[in-house]
């Protein structure tokens, strides 16, 4: 047998149960980590950069490279541990073996995909109303009729898409790796037109801004280079999440501990690249004080840079497709988490209730649709500024959080050794990747505006809470302990809509 052979074919794990199979070689891997990692963040986020350092937007991307990639670290050395795709709330559970705040970490996800799919709906609303405007209006495009727009338009869409989502969602959706790869090549055309159009109009000067702003800082809010690049890099934040799910591809790796690491932080890199390439274009082609609206300020990149060519009228279209997978993935693994809550009872137990044929868990995908509407509409009526800089800033509020919690529980359990780790990162990597995470979930790390994120987070954790507590007095009166009764198996891939041929797995053995 080849050693490829053997990397693909079936293992046998503890007790003789199979393991899952590796199918996974650098190049599929490196294209599901960056496919991860780009989506909407850089759409939503790289004009409100602008609006708070100026030309230097490229700075705070690089800085949130740096700390995403402290924090891959500590994910790496904790996922070869425990192999399970239970993720930050198996990690706490394993370092504080506290209940409620195991529940906290979870639920702090599932809140942070809410309001990740909430900032994409309305990205995708803005981008299809302007794609629909170009192709159907009678001033731009065919004639046939004009497109609405303004703040109820948007509105409308996003949460019609949100709804759509949720009957995609109930239908049952198998996501495979190689799916993914035909996703992530629409996103990098996406990103790549944008590039090179900023590029050649840089080249030939016929852009609107100037490629020597790059080193130009402005501070609107007068809080100082320091504070100024700290704001803007906890919004890049958003653009840099998403590789923490890529650990949960680790078991179908060929040969993972000498090809994981290495591809995680390339694609960590690849990204990055992306972003700072792209900031290039905008700077080259846009004036610093341009105004984009909530479509996002790439739409308009393609628009001015290539005025003569109709790709504007594509490319609102493409953004959509990138943009929608994202809120599309957000939504799966929020009604996931919250069925594997209710399923572990520590969540009413009706909200784990599923589709007799479809086997989907329609209690959650309701619960979690009705939270993101419910998101939608109250923001776009407290937020003073952008609906999108509100809900990108408090995924990245609440995820920040989460990698803090992570980094120091990889600090807690390297003093527990482990026989299956192949990875470990270096002591100080996690211990300034907490620092650095709870550093940048301060208030000092956000303006006056963006204080909403508190009121966001807050009170999305405190429904978790007032259901938590609920259960317990159910559980209570049933004669019921309140606890994880399987954390390795909280957001499994046994999900109740799954083909394991969809993500070429093996039957799964719980892990001790």
């Amino acid at each position: 047998m080849t050693q490829t052979e053997a990397n693909s074919a079936p293992q046998s794990g503890p007790a003789g149960h199979p393991e899952l199979k590796r199918v996974l070689g650098p190049g599929l891997l490196l294209l599901f980590i960056v496919g991860d990692i780009l989506g909407a963040g850089v759409y939503a986020v790289t004009g409100q950069m602008i609006d708070n350092v100026g030309g230097m937007a490229w700075v705070p991307f690089i800085c949130a490279f740096i700390v995403a990639t402290l924090t891959a670290f500590s994910y790496l050395e904790l996922v070869t541990k425990f192999p399970q795709a239970a993720g930050a709330a198996l990690y706490t559970h394993k370092a504080f073996g506290i209940q409620f705040f195991t529940f906290l970490v979870a639920f702090a996800v599932i809140c942070s995909g809410i309001t990740s799919a909430s900032t994409s709906s309305n990205v995708v609303a803005g981008n299809l109303l302007e794609g629909l405007h170009e192709t159907f209006s009678e001033a731009d495009g065919l004639g046939w009729f004009d497109v609405p727009d303004g703040n109820g338009a948007q509105l409308f869409v996003a949460l019609a898409f949100m709804v759509l989502l949720a009957l995609i969602n109930l239908r049952g959706v198998g996501e495979s790796v190689k799916f993914n790869v035909v996703l992530t090549i629409v996103e990098m055309t996406a990103l790549v037109i944008v590039i090179v159009i900023g590029f050649v109009a840089a080249g030939r000067g016929t852009g609107q801004g100037d490629i020597s702003n790059l080193v130009v800082f402005e501070d609107p809010n007068e809080k100082g280079w320091f504070i100024a690049v700290t704001i803007a890099t906890t919004i890049a934040f958003f653009a840099m999440v998403g590789f923490e799910d890529s650990v949960n591809m680790v078991e179908e790796t060929k040969e993972p501990e000498r090809i994981f690491p290495r591809t995680m932080f390339t694609g960590l890199g690849i990204a990055c690249l992306f972003y700072v390439l792209v900031v290039v274009s905008v700077i080259a082609v846009l004036p610093l004080d341009y105004d984009s609206g909530d479509e996002g300020i790439l739409l308009h990149v393609v628009r001015v840079g290539a005025p003569d060519i109709p790709i504007d009228e594509i490319f609102p279209y493409l953004t959509v497709f990138a943009v929608a997978n994202t809120a599309l993935i957000n939504m799966l693994m929020a009604s996931r988490l919250i069925y594997g809550l209710a399923r572990q009872q520590v969540l009413p137990t009706g909200l784990g209730a599923v589709l007799p044929n479809r086997r989907s868990p329609w209690a959650a995908i309701i619960f979690t649709t009705a939270m993101a509407l419910g998101l939608i509409i109250v923001v776009n009526q407290m937020s003073k500024n952008s609906v999108v800089a509100a809900l990108s800033g408090t995924t990245g509020l609440l995820l920040l959080c989460v990698f803090a919690i992570v980094n120091i529980a990889c600090l807690v359990l390297k003093r527990r050794p482990h026989p299956k780790a192949f990875f470990h990162a270096p002591v100080w990597v996690p211990v300034a990747g907490a620092i650095l995470c709870l550093f940048l979930a301060g208030p000092w790390a956000r303006s006056s505006a963006q204080m909403i994120q508190y009121k966001i987070a807050g009170v999305m954790l405190a429904i978790g809470v007032v259901l938590s507590g609920i259960t317990y007095l159910i559980n209570r009166a049933q004669g019921q302990k309140m606890e994880f009764k399987d954390i390795e198996h909280l957001a499994d891939d046994e999900n109740p809509d799954l083909d394991p041929a969809d993500r070429y797995r093996e039957p799964h053995h719980p892990e001790n």
